[in-house]
Order: structure tokens, then C-alpha cells, then sequence
């Protein structure tokens, strides 16, 4: 760390504080991304039941909120424990005995092949260095017929620098962050790239584009694709 820079050291130390208030208090950028993780879910209901379900990257717990189906255990993973704290707070306590906390690189996970039901990944995928094989570990720990589920945004497409520079970018800025250069550094995969990587391993899929059902990274803010994972 000796070698790191002080803008970055700073983004880390406030990430977890910060992330909510930046993305998720009110305003345009809020329902945006609340957006999102709705379309994230729009495919299942409340009758469908996935029994162990694994949360990639699950930062502050912004996505549980949003899930519809049923589950015996929800884990929520991620490398930043302090963001998990915060997601514990947040919990719904009529829920909080089937959930699971636990701090983890979502590259190299702690669990045995074939565990889970379902594994979902919310704005996780474009800030890992080597994607392919995030894919390939979270594939390995679900069942075969298992439902993997992605969450990216659009970015670099047109829709989402312009939303970017209009809502998140101005309020990280007003709080002193160096927006420019931290994103630089977070989203390092295009998603076009990613787009690639996904419908490449797992073609038993559907996807989904938000705000305007056509296949376009320009017009849309988010992607999400759902597939059936066959082993």
C-alpha cells in the first residue's frame, strides 16, 4: 500500500460510509439504481423458491431489498467488511435468521462445488480484473441447473456517461471525491466485453436492458442477463 496514492486510500477508507448517501438517498441517481435491482428480479415471484442463494459483492445489501422469490439462506458476501456491517444494520429482522455475512474475495470463493441454488451479482463484474474467471468460480459453486444473475452497468455506452456525469459524478465530486480517476480505476471492464464473456460460457440465458427494451449499451443505464447454468 506503501505505493498508492492518497485519493485512492481515501475512496477505500470511506466507501462503505459514503456509498448509500451517493447512490441510493434520493434524487435521480437513487431511482436509477433502484431501477436496476428491480429488473434484477422482474423474472421471478414470489411463489418460486431458490433454497441457498450466494450474493456476490453484496456491499451494503442494497439488493436484498428488491429480491421476490423465497430462500432458507441468503449469503452475502464481500472484501469489504465494514460495508457488510452496514448491511447487517439494514437487515429486515423478519429475515435476519436466514441470512449470512461473511467477508470474501468474490474471485476466490470458500465454498464447495454444487452449493448453491442461486448466485446473483449486482454491479460486481465490471471492477474484477479477470472476469472470466469470476464467471467460472461462481459457476462452480452452483448446482447443476442452478441460476446465475448479473447485474452490469452500461458503461462506457452514451445513456450511462451522460446519466453519470449528471447525478453520481456531481454529488462524489461535492464531497471532495476524485470521480474521475476512482472510476477510472473501478470500472475496468467495458460491458460489451463482459456481454461477451457472459453469453459465451452460458448460452442457456435470457437478458434484459433497461430503461428501453432494445439491445443497445448506448441507450441503456443497465444489463441484466439470467442463465441456467448446465453442468
Amino acid at each position: 500500500m506503501a505505493n498508492e496514492d492518497k485519493a485512492w486510500l481515501e475512496y477505500q477508507k470511506n466507501f462503505s460510509s459514503n456509498y448509500d448517501d451517493l447512490n441510493y438517498a434520493q434524487g435521480l441517481q437513487a431511482y436509477v439504481m433502484k431501477a436496476g435491482h428491480k429488473l434484477s428480479e422482474k423474472r421471478f415471484t414470489e411463489k418460486q423458491h431458490f433454497s441457498k442463494v450466494l450474493e456476490v459483492g453484496a456491499g451494503t445489501g442494497a439488493h436484498l431489498d428488491f429480491v421476490r422469490h423465497s430462500f432458507d439462506q441468503y449469503i452475502l458476501t464481500d472484501h469489504d467488511k465494514g460495508a457488510l456491517d452496514i448491511a447487517k444494520e439494514k437487515a429486515d429482522q423478519g429475515i435476519i435468521a436466514k441470512l449470512v455475512f461473511e467477508t470474501q474475495n468474490g474471485s476466490s470463493l470458500n465454498f464447495k462445488d454444487d452449493t448453491f441454488d442461486r448466485v446473483f451479482a449486482g454491479h460486481v463484474l465490471e471492477h474484477i480484473y479477470q472476469p472470466h474467471l469470476a464467471l467460472k468460480e461462481w459457476a462452480r459453486v452452483l448446482k447443476d441447473g442452478g441460476m446465475l444473475s448479473i447485474l452490469i452497468p452500461t458503461d462506457p455506452g452514451v445513456a450511462w456517461r451522460l446519466g453519470r456525469s449528471m447525478g453520481s459524478r456531481q454529488n462524489a465530486i461535492a464531497q471532495g471525491m476524485a470521480y474521475d480517476y476512482v472510476m477510472a480505476r473501478e470500472h475496468v471492464n467495458p460491458c460489451n466485453n463482459l456481454i461477451a464473456f457472459l453469453k459465451h460460457y452460458f448460452p442457456d440465458y435470457t437478458e434484459n436492458w433497461w430503461p428501453f427494451p432494445v439491445a443497445s449499451i448506448d441507450l441503456n443505464l443497465f444489463y441484466i442477463f439470467n442463465a441456467v447454468i448446465r453442468k
